[in-house]
């Protein structure tokens, strides 16, 4: 599969859904599938996508939410299935969009090229792993939390960067998740 394919169809049907990206494709690849105030890329914060994802389901629990992130961040940040296995927030799906490689250091191998399962981590965190034809009732409709690991094919694409400035991203997003309230605070 290709990743901006998979993607595309985690958010062709989003509404409300509050979406954070991990550090590099997956951020390029939520923009590229079409920039939302809803969506909050990482810049500069690689490991940390699903506790930032876990944070914001805690905080918002009448609200969906789905990290998309890449198999070397969650690699960086394994302890994070842990934490969510043990909260367990049923508005947080994870997917892990795995294609083997550290895109943004020159294309090697990770640890799932060598057998690494990260949905068996996942797994024996108490995460519940879904396949992805069920991700959107996963995502949309069904308490979780969720996991998924898409295998993608290893390919440079363009960058599509979402915005760079962090505290823009941040007021952004605090304006599009609660509106006038985000200002008087």
């Amino acid at each position: 599969m290709k990743r901006r394919d998979v993607v595309r169809e985690l958010l062709s049907d989003r509404k409300d859904l509050l979406v954070v990206a991990g550090l590099g494709s997956t951020a390029w690849d939520i923009t590229a599938a079409g920039d939302s105030p809803l969506s909050f890329p990482m810049w500069g914060a690689m490991g940390q996508a699903a506790m930032i994802g876990l944070g914001l389901a805690l905080a918002q629990p009448k609200r969906r939410v789905l990290v998309i992130t890449g198999d070397g961040e969650m690699l960086m940040g394994l302890g994070s299935l842990a934490t969510i296995g043990v909260q367990q927030p049923t508005n947080l799906t994870v997917v892990v969009i795995d294609n083997e490689r550290y895109g943004e250091t020159g294309m090697q191998q990770t640890h799932t090229a060598h057998g690494v399962d990260l949905a068996g981590v996942a797994r024996s965190c108490g995460v519940k792993v879904v396949e992805f034809k069920d991700l959107a009732g996963a995502i949309h409709k069904q308490p979780g939390p969720h996991f998924a690991a898409v295998k993608v094919d290893a390919e440079k694409i363009p960058l599509v960067l979402p915005p760079r400035e962090g505290a823009l991203l941040k007021a952004r997003f605090r304006r599009a998740l609660l509106g006038e309230q985000a200002d008087a605070e």
